[in-house]
């Protein structure tokens, strides 16, 4: 059921007569509470398209009596559906990711006495609605009905209180993750200021950097001042509280509060029932000043919370409206926009209003950006067809994406793999910044410097591995053409050489295409032959690619399921050698070589999806269900099995997203397949088409308007491109945008 989450039927019916009618936008489609359950890690918060600011309604932290799950507390994501025990809004939250961080400055609306102990002031909740840059819930330990808009880079709550003695909380001490350290200073009765600190991605401990906060609230308090957890102090002037059992409150003023686990808090002792107090807060990665400056801008003296929420609303309908759909089901279009939501979540803003950000991995400098600087760059995932979408349909904003990679080799030396805040995390594995801009280029995306990208390209694709940090394994890989077991093993996953290999592989493909295009013969041929080495992995007992023992041998004894469903297995990172085999996206047909011809490929493809070996939870297997398009015949089986996956796993509940949404690649690969159209291989300018979900679509393109039509049901019958007919299944980026019209005639049989 789409509408779960509303104010009630008397609320609804105000609105409903109160307010004129008006047409159903884009934004009316989405439903923020999609993939917020079955570690989806999406969440339903305020936030604008790509913007840095996301203020999210934190509910995992509690104790097991108060949570649906004592185990959503280590959850990467402040919240999870089913837990209903809210602690107040974080603010600069990520979406979809699988670990924890960020999920910090915790601002909360409490009344009757004051209190600094989440696990008392926390609240049960009702009446939660969402949509696209709001958010709704009434707390009912307290009857106060809290609301959160955002702009790009700074948000704004407001609290209805019934009532008496009301407080504003601002917790600095808890969080996802609980690094040490915040700061917090009175600057007025009504403004703090100050700092936290975060990091520890993926649990990184030396990838910690400061967030930075300016904090208003809209009504001056009775009281205000700090707290902070610790043992009772002597000789400190202060209001002690034993009621209050370690926290500690200060009532002076003029001063600041610096260290782990502190606060501060406004009371009021004079609400009236109904008064609203709002909370700002700009934030900023570079300085208090710059928040205070991204707060200023971005909502100048006047600016209402409902003028904020309507221009944050419209930021979306401009942005998902850029994808106009008709036809299908009620439930097939919210499944579709707010797909596309999260798919323009991240990457997002990391500059400041004044182009200020922080210099990669240099704490403490500052580079001023030309145009926008993006982070959260979560490569290894979105290379696959986040940027991919992107460049379709929002190219201005890829190009800065772009030139932000590029600025990241200028500052750091290496290119972003999975890239925080000016921090790189080393998750995850590969080389994948080259697919995304190889890929960019290749489709006519060419306003940045192709030339500095080469170098950075070039670099990590020829470095020795004692020096190389994007591929430390590199050596091996490039004297015998793959990655023993028992080289490298990195960071949690253990080792996982078939991985590491196969990203590089498909890096490489990418890199001798662009090499190919800048006139750099001898290293296309280089790139492309080593591109080729999965051959060595490629086991004909099995049938399936096998782990190399330093031997030169295979792995013995050996299990192709085992790795499934996330668990550890040798050679492969979250997955099984199923999940892994076929992820040769550069040389599908040299792979069915390998099988022993299309005949064996094909029905070896198809018994993955028959015997339940297909894992949409992950990406190494996320374009499978279009090789099957790659053989004339086949094409009917990628139309099978991607109705099937969409069926099945993307739907209108909570878990309508199969895992882990991964910044938008789950939802990415929704978009393109409801289309009828998906890049399979990156960084080659092209797609394969499926059978669309719609009746029609209509795609803003930097060529003009791409309209994709589909006329009757069941399997492809014909196909035409720009009127003329189309036998082929895989086209060219600039054949399809050239031709402006798609169009798919259906029939039940095949």
């Amino acid at each position: 059921m789409i509408l779960r989450h509303v104010l009630g039927v008397a609320a609804f019916a105000a609105t409903l007569f109160s307010a004129p009618l008006r047409a159903q936008e884009p934004a009316d489609r989405v439903d923020p509470f999609i993939g917020t359950t079955n570690f989806g890690t999406t969440n339903p918060g305020a936030v604008c398209p790509n913007g840095m600011m996301a203020v999210v309604p934190f509910n995992v932290m509690g104790s097991a009596e108060n949570l649906y799950d004592k185990d959503a507390r280590w959850w990467s994501t402040p919240y999870e559906y089913h837990n209903k025990f809210f602690t107040g809004f974080a603010h600069g939250a990520l979406s979809g990711v699988g670990c924890p961080d960020m999920g910090a400055l915790l601002t909360m609306a409490t009344a009757g006495e004051l209190v600094a102990d989440y696990r008392e002031y926390g609240s049960a909740y009702g009446d939660e609605t969402a949509s696209p840059g709001y958010y709704g819930v009434t707390l009912s330990k307290y009857g106060i009905r809290a609301e959160a808009t955002a702009t790009l880079r700074s948000s704004v709550e407001r609290y209805t209180f019934p009532g008496g003695k009301g407080h504003i909380l601002l917790n600095l001490g808890e969080g996802l993750t609980n690094e040490s350290g915040a700061m917090v200073r009175r600057v007025s009765t009504t403004e703090i200021e100050g700092m936290k600190l975060l990091g520890t991605f993926c649990y990184n401990p030396q990838k910690v950097f400061p967030v930075y906060f300016v904090l208003r609230v809209s009504k001056a308090p009775q009281a205000a001042g700090y707290w902070k957890k610790q043992r009772q102090m002597t000789g400190v002037e202060a209001e002690w509280t034993p009621d209050n059992g370690k926290y500690k409150f200060y009532n002076e003023y003029g001063r600041e509060l610096a260290g782990d686990d502190i606060g501060y808090w406004f009371s009021y002792d004079d609400l009236s029932e109904g008064e609203q107090v709002e909370v700002r807060m700009g934030i900023s990665y570079v300085s208090m000043e710059n928040a205070r400056r991204n707060l200023d801008a971005e909502q100048p003296a006047g600016r209402t919370f409902d003028a904020i929420r309507e221009e944050a609303r419209a930021r979306w309908n401009a942005d998902l409206g850029r994808i106009r759909i008709e036809g299908g089901t009620a439930e097939q279009q919210t499944v579709f926009y707010t797909a596309l939501y999260h798919a323009l979540i991240h990457p997002n803003l990391l500059s400041d209003v004044n182009g200020e950000y922080p210099l990669m991995e240099r704490s403490g400098e500052v580079g001023v950006a030309d145009g926008d600087r993006y982070t959260v760059f979560s490569l290894w995932d979105t290379y696959r067809n986040v940027h991919q979408l992107l460049t379709l349909v929002y190219p201005e904003r890829q190009v800065e994406m772009v030139r932000s990679m590029i600025d990241i080799y200028r500052e750091w030396g290496w290119m972003p793999r999975w890239e925080l805040y000016g921090r790189e995390t080393f998750t995850m594995e590969g080389d994948p910044a080259i697919p995304v801009i190889v890929d960019t280029w290749m489709k006519g995306l060419r306003d940045f410097d192709i030339a500095t990208a080469y170098e950075g390209f070039r670099k990590s694709a020829t470095t020795p591995g004692a020096q190389n940090l994007l591929r430390p394994d590199i050596d091996p890989y490039i004297e015998r053409g793959y990655i023993p077991l028992g080289y490298f093993a990195q960071d949690l996953a253990g080792d996982v050489s078939v991985s590491h290999a196969l990203e590089y592989y498909v890096a490489d493909a990418a890199l001798a295409r662009l090499a190919d295009s800048l006139g750099h013969e001898e290293d296309a041929r280089m790139f492309r032959a080593r591109s080729l080495g999965y051959r060595h992995y490629y086991d004909k007992e099995y049938g399936t690619l096998r782990p190399i023992t330093m031997e030169g041998t295979f792995l013995t004894p050996f299990d192709p399921k085992a790795g499934e469903n996330f668990s550890a297995a040798p050679g492969f990172h979250e997955g099984s050698a199923w999940n892994y085999t076929f992820y040769v996206p550069h040389d599908v047909e040299g792979l069915a070589r390998l099988m022993g011809g299309r005949r064996s490929f094909v029905e070896k493809l198809q018994r993955v999806f028959d015997e339940g070996l297909y894992d949409p939870a992950n990406e190494p297997d996320i374009a499978y269900a279009y090789l099957f398009s790659r053989f004339p015949g086949e094409e009917w089986r990628t139309q099978r099995e991607t109705r099937r996956l969409l069926e099945k796993y993307f739907t209108v509940e909570a878990d309508g997203i199969p895992g882990n949404d991964d910044t938008g690649t789950m939802s990415a690969w929704a978009v393109f397949t409801m289309l009828g159209l998906y890049p399979d291989c990156p960084g080659e300018p092209g797609y394969t088409l499926t059978a669309p979900t719609f009746d029609r679509a209509e795609i803003d393109t930097p060529q003009g308007v791409l309209v994709i039509e589909r006329r009757g049901e069941g399997y492809v019958d014909r196909m035409t491109l720009g009127g003329r007919p189309l036998k082929r299944y895989r086209i060219g980026h600039d054949e399809l945008l050239g031709a402006g019209n798609l169009t798919f005639e259906l029939k039940n049989s095949r």
